[in-house]
């Protein structure tokens, strides 16, 4: 009898992609809020000397800040985004364990930052510095902007490399 834990379903292993990838953006964010209340305090934790940090960052928007008077809009952007994925999953995803995960996963960490945007008015919380030396320096992430970065670079990889060697070989 076939599983009804499904590898392409949003009720299957995508969805509990996308659960799990919410629960570890929160219990992270809440860590570092719960140790390191006030983000103007300026105190970093150096993990790897002149590579890797971890900071407290709010952000109001989205990345690099842009868009920080706009944390409603970006909210709403973010569940219309959200909605999108869950209506449109099965086409989305063509019944593909690989683009269904990714799906689950993007799904996850736009529903992780969507509740920082629309319940907690003091913006997202971002930690993960990477940065080489003074020179140069990534914006501060966390778990769900990690998740989304990597489903978005997954999707557009399979769609430039996989897809067409599919259908060439059709």
């Amino acid at each position: 009898m076939p599983s009804r834990f499904s590898k392409t379903s949003l009720l299957g292993w995508p969805g509990v992609i996308a659960l799990t990838v919410v629960a570890m953006d929160h219990l992270t964010k809440y860590l570092v809020y719960a140790n390191w209340p006030d983000p103007a305090a300026g105190n970093e934790i150096v993990i790897i000397p002149g590579v890797f940090s971890l900071v407290h960052v709010r952000n109001l928007g989205a990345a690099w800040g842009i868009f920080h008077q706009y944390t409603w809009l970006l909210a709403v952007i973010s569940l219309l985004a959200a909605l999108v994925l869950i209506v449109f999953f099965k086409p989305l995803s063509e019944g593909k364990p690989p683009l269904a995960l990714a799906y689950g996963t993007l799904l996850g960490g736009i529903l992780g930052n969507f509740i920082d945007r629309a319940f907690f008015s003091e913006g997202v919380v971002d930690f993960l510095d990477f940065h080489l030396g003074r020179a140069w320096s990534w914006p501060a992430f966390n778990v769900a902007d990690g998740a989304i970065t990597c489903s978005v670079i997954f999707l557009l990889v399979y769609a430039v490399f996989f897809e067409r060697h599919e259908k060439s070989v059709k």
